[in-house]
């Protein structure tokens, strides 16, 4: 990549759908070898699907840009833009599909009292997040999309207390390093404490560990974000 970026072919290059460990091992190698590192990583990120944009993303970089794979926020809410495949029907049926179709049903609810749909409150939701340099959407005609930029609109509506009934009705909110910042204020010793008594247990250490970290540590990419494409 960093040949075709060199003979004007490209001005940059990104990842998607990495892990962790692969993007910290093409930085490893960029570094060593002098070459150009991605300056970005598309993941999938929506309301069912949080953990890695939340959580493994900021914890390994914090110069690089996260652009998230929206997707009308995954096949789940392209059932209420009237898509038909098989699959999907499948998916629905099935105990986790009930499940989550319950979940829709009460956010719709929150989408009517802040006079938007469903889809637009789902990418306003995304778009929230700060961490998220853009929101990439997938739709397949005029008036989806037309639709999916109303949630700009709906963005200004998305206050810590809806924010916070969203994560209720989800209840899939990831333990993050910050949720370690905001306690240790209270002290130390009882952060520890209550890290290991809370959270869950495959990742306490790694919760641990954020709190112990210093603001010194070094970001492991050094491309600015203002540089950060807009696909």
């Amino acid at each position: 990549m960093t040949y075709v970026i060199n003979q004007g072919m490209a001005m940059y290059w990104g990842t998607s759908r990495w892990t962790a460990m692969e993007i910290m091992e093409a930085y490893s190698v960029a570094r060593q070898f002098n070459m150009i590192p991605p300056v970005c990583e598309q993941a999938e990120y929506h309301m069912f699907q949080r953990e890695k944009v939340e959580v493994q993303l900021p914890e390994l970089y914090h110069k690089i840009g996260r652009c998230g794979r929206h997707d009308v926020v995954s096949p789940r809410l392209r059932h209420h833009h009237g898509e038909s495949y098989q699959w999907l029907k499948d998916k629905i049926v099935s105990e986790d599909g009930r499940k989550q179709q319950a979940k829709l049903k009460e956010l719709g609810h929150i989408a009517e009292k802040l006079g938007c749909t469903l889809p637009q409150l789902a990418v306003a939701w995304c778009l929230r997040n700060e961490g998220v340099s853009s929101v990439l959407l997938g739709t397949s005609n005029p008036e989806q999309l037309t639709e999916n930029l109303g949630a700009i609109q709906v963005l200004p509506k998305m206050t810590s207390h809806v924010v916070s009934e969203i994560d209720h009705i989800l209840g899939n909110r990831p333990y993050t390093s910050e949720d370690g910042q905001q306690a240790v204020l209270g002290g130390r010793t009882q952060v520890k404490s209550a890290l290991l008594s809370t959270a869950p247990a495959d990742c306490a250490f790694a919760s641990i560990r954020s709190v112990e970290r210093t603001s010194s540590s070094e970001p492991i990419g050094e491309t600015p974000v203002s540089s950060l494409p807009v696909y």
